[in-house]
């Protein structure tokens, strides 16, 4: 009879209690070792012909579908824009901060 072992090792986070990771499957690779995978893969499919590329039109349309999915939620889409908001004047009181000090 055959027993279902999968493999694992146990590793600790910062609390020091264990956490069991899986050594299978291609999240436990590297990222080095899955971009091969995949750049494999694409290849493959290229050759294969059944990639798929898509035109300026797809990708324009499947641009305008994730913006208008994102843009529903209004509590993220404002919490982008404060964000962008308090980097941009960041940027303006640094930039400003040093002319003051070429000037002086």
């Amino acid at each position: 009879m055959l027993q279902n072992q999968s493999a694992q090792r146990v590793e600790t986070n910062t609390a020091e209690t264990p956490v069991k990771k899986s050594t299978r499957g291609f999240a436990s690779m590297s990222p080095e070792r899955q971009r091969e995978i995949a750049r494999k893969g694409g290849k493959a499919a290229h050759e294969k012909g059944t990639a798929h590329e898509f035109t300026s039109q797809e990708a324009r349309e499947a641009g305008r579908k994730g913006g208008q999915s994102v843009s529903k939620d209004r509590a993220h889409m404002a919490l982008i824009g404060r964000e962008g908001g308090q980097a941009r004047g960041a940027k303006a009181r640094l930039l400003s901060a040093a002319a003051m000090q070429q000037t002086a």
